[in-house]
């Protein structure tokens, strides 16, 4: 695996994807065995999602090593989640990967996610009735 084909991946997967209504790519870095993507979607309820990924590939498998997901209403005032692996709650478990829900202050563990693990789960949030 390379960075390009992760790359082209998650691209295939937003074109594809029906809670994805639309989406634009913010910045794209492929270095071969790394790479980067930060990308806007509009998901099919209106809301908005930012997902801004570096990942590296070792032994031909992709890890995510820092990421942020922000799931937004339309307006982007209100957060629903926020999923990220920034270093700022130790005592949580599974520290670094915690996930912020509904407020910057309600914050709880998570775990390590990557764009496609994401949408999936999204996917099954929007589309359950």
């Amino acid at each position: 695996m390379t960075a390009q084909f992760y790359l082209n991946q998650i691209k295939s997967e937003l074109i594809t994807n029906s809670i994805v209504l639309s989406f634009s790519i913010v910045e794209e870095q492929d270095m071969e065995e790394r790479g980067y993507l930060r990308a806007r979607l509009t998901l099919i309820n209106g809301d908005f999602l930012e997902v801004a990924e570096y990942f590296m590939i070792t032994n031909n498998i992709c890890k995510t090593v820092r990421y942020r997901y922000q799931w937004m209403d339309q307006s982007q005032k209100i957060l629903r989640r926020r999923w990220d692996n920034v270093p700022h709650f130790p005592k949580l478990p599974n520290f670094p990967h915690h996930t912020h829900i509904d407020s910057e202050e309600n914050v709880h563990p998570s775990e390590c996610l990557n764009i496609l693990q994401l949408l999936l789960l999204l996917e099954s949030e929007l589309t359950t009735p």
